[in-house]
């Protein structure tokens, strides 16, 4: 896949690295906007129960 997304940018090395890091600058950027924050409120790292066991201090 990377080999294909490689062949496919334009111009020489240097410039599909620049692309290429653009690319994934881009991509870190739209989950970190917007599909991390539409999927957080599904996952279960909220539900915290916490249990008063014996040693437990009042």
């Amino acid at each position: 896949m990377y080999g294909w997304i490689w062949r496919h940018l334009p111009g020489n090395a240097w410039v599909k690295a620049l692309i290429s890091l653009v690319l994934a600058l881009a991509i870190v950027f739209l989950l970190f906007q917007y599909v991390f924050p539409w999927a957080e409120p599904l996952l279960p790292f909220n539900d915290v129960t916490v249990d008063q066991g014996m040693g437990a201090v009042r």
